[in-house]
Formats: C-alpha cells, structure tokens, sequence
C-alpha cells in the first residue's frame, strides 16, 4: 500500500492448499526509494519493476521472492513467493533483494531507505499514484480519502501472515493474535519524526494509519479487531458492514473486497491466513525478522494455551486492548501496563509492567535461544526499539543536516544488513 491498501494481486502469499497453524508464514517488507544525494522521496518504482519484468507489472516474481508496487510510486514491496516452512534464512533472501533492486537505483539517482516514516516528505506536494495496473483501487481510495496524507502515502511496513486451515484454527489463532497485537509498537516501532520534527508520539506511522480513513471511522474499527472467530461471522458482520458503509462512495463496488478492512490484523480468506500490520519496517531485514521471530512466539503460545485457554482469550473486549495499544503507540517499550489480567495471559509474573519488560520476559521464556536472531532481539529488547535509537543519536538536533546523517546512516544500514546502534 501505504497500508490499507491490497497488494494486488496477491497470487504469491496465496498456498497452493490450506495451511495448518504455524505451517508457513508470509512476510511482506515495504521500503521507501529516495533520492541518493538528498534523501527526498524519488516516486520510480515503476521503473524498477519494469526493468526487471519488461513490463509495468504490479508483481514479479523472482524465485524465493517477490517485488511488487505500492499505492505510491516511491514505495517497493518485496515479499516471499508463497509461503515459506520457516523464518531461518529469509533475512538472506531480502538482504539479496535490497542489493538487487538498489542497484537497479543507482543509475536512476536512488536507493531505498528504511523505517517507518520519511522524516520530512511533504506528502501534499511529493505523492504521485501507482498509475498502471490495478490503478483504478487506487484512485478509488484517492477520491474517497485524499490519499495525500501521511497516513496513505508516507507509511511502510513489515507484514506477516500466519495460516489457518479452517473455522476452528482461524478462532484459535485470532483470538491470539488480538491479544499480542496491542504490544507490537513496543517491539517495533521506527517512526518518531513526521513533518522534519520529533512528535512526541514514537509510532507516529500507526498514529497516522488510525486515522487515515476518518471520513469512514468503521474501516479501521479502534485498530484492535473485534471478536469473531467464525468465517461466517466475520464476513456477514464486519465485512457487510464495511460494504454497506463505503457502498455510497463506491458506486462502481470497486472497493468491495476483504482487504478493504483496515485494522491491525485482518482475515485474509482468500489466502487462509491472518495478516498482522502494525510493525514499523526496520533498518534491516534481518531486525524486521527478528521482530517477526518473537512476535510469532508470542502468538504460538497464545494458540498453545500456554499460559491463557483460548475461551479466556476470546473473552477480551476490544477497549482494553485498544488503550494497550494506544500507549504502546505513544512511548513503546517505556509505556505502562497496569492492567494485571492481560499481564497474566502472558505469564508475567507481577501485575505492573512497562512494554518493554513483558517483551523481555517474553524472549527468555519463548525464544531463549535465538540463533541467527539472537544479536537483533538483543539490540531492541536492550537499547530500545528503533524509533528511540533514532531519536538518541539525533540529541535533540532535528535540523536538516542532521536528520539526512541519522538516515543516510540508516540507509547504510539497509544495504550492508546491520543493525542501527548509533552514528559511530
């Protein structure tokens, strides 16, 4: 996208036949290409894709991945080419992917650059439109919302997808994700700048995507998804919901798809999985697997019952997960959870915590032993996500020059595949 928007089509995240839980999983790595000299946003992915496909293709294949448009043209996806058995490995393939299409940049004057949110695009003046295939979704969304705005043009993301092979799975897996999705900002956000200037707010990308679609509140809910654990269910109440309210904006029923429906995890039935929204892209694809690592863990004990029953899990309402989320959004790992009912669905063992201490707790009692991960989980779990690791080595100097070193330095980071721990 920008987020709410689909990859279309989405043939390559789609299993031959249904997966069971956790028999695949589907990741999506979304990168800003920006100009090599000045950083600013360079709108030619549709130049990339062209050069490798011959054509304007939305999607090229190109083996274990594949690269595909966005709403915008200076935003490049790469994703796996079905299902993959594992995460090992991955971080390999979408390393050899940045390589591959940064230098299909740099005749053209760009490369691509990492997290969350551009620093300082004008989204007003600098978006220009996917204009080839699938264009009229896009300009769909553009006639209803205005995708000018930060929260449709100057966001990316990472995206991961988890089966379910049936109603039974699709319950169990989706009652545990609700319950991990409000933390996931503490674990991953990377957008504390927007507008050339430091916020307040560390996920500024979520703050934005939450409001994106304002003039139809119903699309993107309170973030959080409501409780439905049934296909039927879900389709004949939110989905129709959804359908009925856009229905006067969309006369020609462009819209009237699944993927219509913005909140942070949404059903994809036609893929049999649930695809998770609500992580900021990092400095390198190996952090953004990492991420992916943990946060699956999280999940799989949820659908394991390690520590809640999924008719516990069911049970939650949407509220206190949304406020969850709403802290965890504005300060990430430092903000406070004080509702000891949600810290014990995840085994923690005292009724206060911050975020940052419940992701802690989770990887030793998860992931101990981290292997290809281990260095990226201890860069974020210890100095912090790296939303705050760009605001430390800023120092408070959100000047131009400044802000071009941090993410010149981000980029750096992108290409080699390192980890951002500061300017040095």
């Amino acid at each position: 996208m920008a987020d709410p928007l689909p990859i279309l089509p989405a043939s390559t995240l789609v299993p031959e036949q249904p997966l069971h839980l956790f028999e695949g999983w589907g990741i999506e790595l979304e990168y800003m290409i920006v100009s090599r000299d000045t950083l600013d946003v360079l709108p030619v992915s549709d130049q990339v894709l062209h050069a490798v496909s011959g054509t304007y293709a939305s999607e090229v294949p190109r083996g274990a991945t594949s690269w595909s448009n966005e709403l915008v043209l200076h935003v490049i996806e790469t994703k796996t080419n079905g299902p993959a058995a594992s995460l090992h490995g991955l971080a390999a393939e979408f390393q050899a992917d940045v390589a591959a299409i940064d230098a299909i940049l740099a005749p053209l004057g760009g490369r691509l650059m990492p997290t969350g949110m551009h620093p300082w695009m004008d989204p007003f003046a600098e978006t220009k439109l996917w204009p080839h295939d699938y264009n009229a979704v896009y300009e769909a969304f553009n006639r209803i919302f205005d995708c000018r705005g930060h929260g449709w043009s100057n966001l990316q993301s990472t995206h991961i997808n988890l089966p379910f092979a049936d109603d039974a799975e699709f319950g169990r897996l989706h009652a545990a994700i609700r319950l991990v999705l409000p933390i996931l900002p503490a674990l991953a956000a990377s957008s504390p700048l927007m507008d050339g200037g430091a916020t307040g707010v560390l996920d500024n990308r979520l703050e934005v995507y939450r409001q994106n679609a304002h003039k139809l509140p119903s699309l993107s809910g309170k973030v959080v998804p409501e409780r439905f654990w049934t296909r039927a269910d879900y389709e004949g109440v939110l989905l129709a919901g959804l359908y009925r309210d856009v229905a006067p904006h969309d006369p020609d029923g462009i819209l009237q798809e699944e993927w219509l429906n913005a909140r942070g995890a949404i059903a994809r039935f036609d893929r049999h999985a649930i695809e998770i929204r609500v992580l900021d892209i990092q400095e390198c694809p190996l952090a953004d697997l990492a991420i992916a690592a943990l946060a699956g863990e999280a999940v799989r004990a949820g659908v394991d019952e390690v520590w809640q029953s999924t008719a516990a899990q069911q049970e939650w309402e949407v509220g206190p997960l949304a406020a969850i989320l709403l802290a965890c959004i504005r300060d990430v790992g430092a903000a406070v959870i004080d509702d000891a009912r949600y810290l014990e669905a995840f085994g923690f063992p005292r009724g206060r915590a911050t975020a940052a201490e419940l992701w802690r707790h989770l990887r030793a009692e998860l992931l101990p032993e981290a292997g290809e991960f281990a260095h990226a989980l201890y860069v974020i779990l210890e100095k912090g996500t790296l939303a705050r690791r760009i605001l430390l080595a800023l120092d408070g100097d959100t000047s131009r020059e400044k802000l071009a070193k941090v993410y010149q330095r981000l980029c750096d980071c992108l290409a080699r595949g390192e980890m951002f721990e500061g300017l040095a």
